[in-house]
């Protein structure tokens, strides 16, 4: 099967046109929706870690 570097750029610029890029609205609101989800999901896993860690320690206090 040959290769033919014009047939394959044509098909770029179709498959190219194709494209539906987001809009300035929609790529913020994204951005917003990672970053309000992001922060959420880090203050969740700070009072899971605190409460385990508060676990651990007082468990081991017994060991003492």
């Amino acid at each position: 099967m040959a290769f033919n570097p014009g047939k394959f750029l044509r098909e770029v610029r179709t498959e190219s046109a194709k494209i539906v890029w987001p809009t300035r609205k929609e790529t913020l609101m994204t951005g917003l929706m990672v970053v309000i989800m992001t922060s959420l999901l880090a203050i969740f896993f700070f009072g899971i870690d605190a409460v385990l860690s508060t676990t651990v320690k007082f468990l081991l206090s017994f060991l003492s």
